[in-house]
């Protein structure tokens, strides 16, 4: 069974009001790639990765004007007759970027199954001090995370947690200070998220559940210089601390090996003032020590440092047209 991970940038701009693809040379939310460019590219993707499930991170609006992201995820799914074609979506989200899981419902059975108790379900709030004040205060998710029961047609039983963590990005910033200070603030509470999700994390551990956590982080091991202030990124207190039990992630693994390591990368962004290219390691799937025992095979999908995907002309085009991020898989 191959799971995935997939930050499509901006796929709700591909579709109408009413959810059909849009397919046309108008520009679309990719700079320089227009709509029915992105469209193509993203059919070859997914073909190409042809997975059983994949968990869509900004997928499609499923809130605002009327819009219904799952059914223009399932004509896209039509449109390139791709074997994961039904669509499941949790907590809808105040921005118009969803988190959606795609499979094949041959091969599984899937449902939203948010959990309630004790840390209380994405959708409400988790209290947590912020600022080292002693006053515990309330952490939201702007895009609750996608919290999946699984089943396979072999009937194994899989939970997966499909995650979108809050941006560290400075964005409405007039000048370096209140840039600074914004980012603090929004790592502070992309931590506190975070936190949360452990919280989720060690219930499934503790009732022997096999997990995957699976999404982009907006964050990693070394990633920038707020990792220093805070003692560690949001990724590790994911990933297990202080003895606990700990979910693995090799990519993950190697950035923490050191800063001399070679480091992995799922995302390539062009950075302001000078449009020169960063690569970041933002996208995870995280498994329990039980999926890990089964030696599972990952994969990052990156046009460049992935050899089948560099030799393969056709491929490497469409991953740098559907996204600004690349696939990353599971293979069990």
């Amino acid at each position: 069974m191959r799971l995935a991970t997939y930050n499509v940038q901006w796929f709700d701009t591909l579709f109408d009001n009413k959810g059909r693809l849009w397919d046309d040379g108008a520009v679309s939310g990719r700079e320089g790639v227009t709509r029915h460019e992105q469209t193509v590219a993203l059919g070859r993707v997914f073909r190409a990765l042809d997975a059983d499930a994949v968990m869509i991170i900004e997928a499609p609006d499923a809130r605002h004007r009327k819009r219904d992201g799952a059914e223009a995820l399932a004509g896209f799914a039509r449109r390139f007759d791709l074997r994961a074609r039904k669509v499941l979506m949790g907590f809808p989200s105040g921005s118009q970027q969803e988190i959606a899981l795609i499979f094949d419902p041959d091969r599984i059975d899937a449902v939203h199954d948010p959990q309630d108790g004790d840390p209380p379900p994405f959708d409400s709030a988790f209290r947590v001090d912020l600022d080292g004040d002693g006053q515990p205060e309330p952490v939201t998710w702007s895009k609750p995370p996608l919290e999946v029961a699984l089943r396979t047609s072999e009937g194994r039983d899989l939970r997966l947690i499909g995650v979108h963590a809050k941006s560290k990005a400075p964005h409405g910033a007039g000048n370096e200070a209140q840039a600074r200070r914004i980012a603090i603030e929004n790592r502070r509470k992309q931590l506190a998220q975070c936190l949360w999700l452990r919280a989720r994390v060690d219930r499934h551990l503790a009732a022997n559940e096999s997990l995957v956590v699976l999404g982009n982080f907006n964050d990693g091991p070394g990633l920038d210089e707020f990792e220093t202030l805070f003692g560690r990124s949001g990724v590790e207190i994911v990933l297990g601390e202080n003895g606990g039990t700990r979910l693995f992630d090799p990519h993950a693994a190697q950035a923490l090996s050191g800063p001399t390591a070679a480091a992995p990368a799922t995302a390539r962004f062009r950075m302001p003032p000078d449009g020169r290219w960063l690569s970041a390691l933002l996208d995870y799937i995280m498994v329990s020590p039980d999926i890990r025992a089964q030696r599972p095979r990952w994969r990052i999908w990156h046009p460049f440092d992935d050899p089948a995907c560099w030799k393969n002309e056709d491929l490497r085009s469409a991953l740098l047209h559907a996204s600004d991020h690349f696939p990353v898989t599971l293979d069990l």
